[in-house]
């Protein structure tokens, strides 16, 4: 670039930037440099406005007990019924910005810090997860409830409800009836939820209370904390069967009826080296790995060379299912709360704290799509 300033002629400028890929006006605003702008100037202070005591004034009465917690114009609006006049309301906020003093001026809610849940489940019935999810009806707006309670070590859904609407009452006859058609004792189970009002509703509540189940909930507006309902509805709602709506009540029962009974006896869940809810829950999972191993090793027998990495070893279902992983460490126990300790890395024990009443006994009742 200094070589091309150097050169006078006016007839190369064009040819020298062209060779050296600068444009010209670049080159020109390097010879002839713009004159810098002079810094600007303060500016005089407006006739019209406040002096430091009419400043120091309005102030005061902002900082007053009658208007700490009001907005300027609300200040401004009742002085004037007054009769007092002490400046626009958007002088006031200049005042209020000059002193640093321009934030939410209101009592702010604090919310409490809320801790990720942390439960393993190493067995069938150790902890379960159960949410709502919406079902197109007939026409827009209308939507039905699926209610779904799933097992976190199996991925069985142990107990399923539509219904026209979402309601604690409901819930709990639908968790109640699954705790008996499970065969729930006392002090087994953990269940958890995410913080919708039938999960954390009174009569929900009362019930764990009485039946002497933990309760576990989500952290607000974090779907991770629930992340084995979110993918067994995702499954679902994904079939090539699932309808884009719902003609009837009774028929979003019959077509739930048939996905649950293809997902629990059908379904080859990839968490579960491939077998089905079915055969994990119901402790069919050793006998069917049993066969699998065993057809794998006929055909190793029938042809060695077509497995280059050996004979086959037998497949193994995973020790242990959890929401957040917890870490090695042992957690303080606090009153109503789910702990959890693992023993490894890979599997864990849940503690239970005592129960706020004695638990009861329930009776067991075969069916539980009649709820409504």
């Amino acid at each position: 670039m200094r070589a091309i300033e150097a050169v006078t002629t006016p007839g190369e400028t064009p040819a020298l930037c062209h060779s050296v890929g600068v444009s010209r006006a670049s080159l020109y605003r390097r010879r002839r440099p713009a004159p810098r702008s002079t810094p600007p100037q303060p500016r005089a202070p407006s006739p019209r406005a406040l002096g430091a005591p009419e400043r120091q004034a309005v102030l005061d009465v902002l900082h007053s007990e009658r208007f700490i917690d009001q907005s300027p114009a609300e200040v401004h609006a009742t002085l004037l019924e007054e009769q007092r006049y002490l400046c626009a309301p958007r002088t006031m906020y200049r005042v209020l910005a000059a002193a640093k003093e321009v934030r939410e001026r209101r009592a702010q809610a604090r919310h409490p810090a809320y801790t990720a849940p942390e439960l393993v489940a190493t067995r069938p019935n150790q902890v379960w997860s159960w949410d709502i999810t919406k079902l197109k009806g007939p026409i827009p707006y209308l939507y039905y409830s699926l209610y779904v309670i799933l097992d976190l070590f199996s991925r069985y859904a142990v107990g399923w409800m539509v219904a026209r609407h979402e309601n604690a009452h409901l819930a709990a006859r639908l968790i109640e009836q699954t705790c008996a058609k499970q065969r729930i004792g006392p002090q087994q189970l953990t269940i958890h939820a995410d913080r919708g009002a039938p999960m954390r509703s009174k009569r929900v509540a009362l019930l764990f209370s009485d039946l002497g189940i933990n309760a576990s909930h989500s952290r607000p507006r974090v779907s991770n904390d629930n992340p084995f309902s979110e993918a067994q509805f995702r499954t679902l709602k994904y079939r090539p069967a699932f309808p884009d709506r719902f003609g009837s009540l009774p028929h979003a029962r019959a077509v739930s009826r048939d996905l649950f009974a293809w997902y629990n006896d059908a379904h080859h869940h990839s968490g579960l080296t491939y077998l089905t809810p079915a055969a994990v829950h119901y402790g069919r999972a050793a006998t069917v790995l049993a066969t699998r191993h065993r057809t794998r090793l006929a055909a190793y027998a029938a042809h060695p060379e077509r497995f280059v990495q050996g004979p086959p070893r037998p497949e193994t279902l995973p020790t242990a299912a959890w929401i957040n992983r917890p870490p090695t460490s042992t957690r303080g126990d606090a009153p109503g709360a789910t702990i959890v300790t693992p023993d490894d890395p890979q599997q864990g024990v849940i503690r239970r704290s005592p129960p706020l009443t004695d638990a009861r006994l329930i009776t067991r009742v075969s069916s539980v799509e009649s709820l409504q």
